[in-house]
């Protein structure tokens, strides 16, 4: 599966998110009422107030605090893999060094992540528009058909056509026997990391962690071993 694929002509991808602001509270008064109007079928029972820290998850009220990008490295008898962290708390000059680095890729670039074309694909994107930023090429899709796309999503892959569920990294790095540490967060912590305690650098780490996870699962779909611990390189 996927050997069609040049592993060095690949970049995965995963990014963190949070609520624009830290409360509910500081919201202007307008998106207060938009906010109520576009959660209001998910809420269920909760208050549009304590609903709030999960806005990070729409692009329209969140924003992006980190971009983690992975390289494979090494070849088939030796896979490495390099990682680089674009993090900030300006959003547009994060979003702008990530985009500055897609530039000195190939078109054919091939950008992978887990859950990347409901979540981190269209989120990039949309935050890059908000943020008055130039799509980059890879990552544009208007008028292409779906072949010409080149973006992997691992949870779609993992469905073969199956579209009822939603199946976590997670969960698949546990049946796929891919070892990962023990976290001291979890995605649902991060707003709160964030605003809260403003420990930006733990969350990089937390995000770095799903690349591997990610290109790890990738490899496990390719029936290929895993990337040891020692050839994977954090890059500053």
């Amino acid at each position: 599966m996927l050997e069609q694929y040049d592993l060095s002509n690949l970049l995965v991808l995963d990014i963190e998110t949070v609520p624009q602001y830290s409360t509910h509270d500081e919201l202007p008064d307008h998106f207060k009422k938009l906010w109520d109007l576009k959660t209001q079928n998910q809420r269920k029972e909760e208050t549009a107030e304590t609903f709030y820290e999960r806005a990070g998850i729409w692009a329209e009220f969140g924003k992006i605090i980190c971009i983690s990008a992975g390289v494979f490295t090494g070849g088939k008898n030796h896979p490495g893999m390099r990682i680089k962290s674009f993090a900030g708390h300006d959003e547009k000059e994060l979003l702008e060094r990530f985009s500055n680095m897609l530039s000195g890729q190939p078109a054919s670039l091939v950008l992978v992540a887990h859950n990347g074309k409901e979540f981190d694909f269209p989120y990039i994107c949309r935050r890059m528009l908000v943020n008055g930023l130039k799509l980059p090429m890879q990552l544009e899709i208007a008028g292409k058909k779906p072949w010409e796309i080149n973006h992997l999503d691992t949870m779609e892959l993992w469905k073969f056509g199956d579209y009822k569920s939603y199946t976590s990294l997670n969960l698949l790095t546990a049946i796929f026997n891919i070892p990962t540490p023990k976290d001291d967060i979890d995605g649902s912590m991060v707003g709160s990391v964030y605003w809260k305690e403003n420990q930006l650098e733990r969350i990089c780490t937390y995000c770095q962690k799903d690349v591997v996870a990610t290109a790890q699962l990738l490899r496990r779909y390719r029936g290929e071993e895993l990337i040891a611990d020692d050839n994977i390189t954090i890059v500053g």
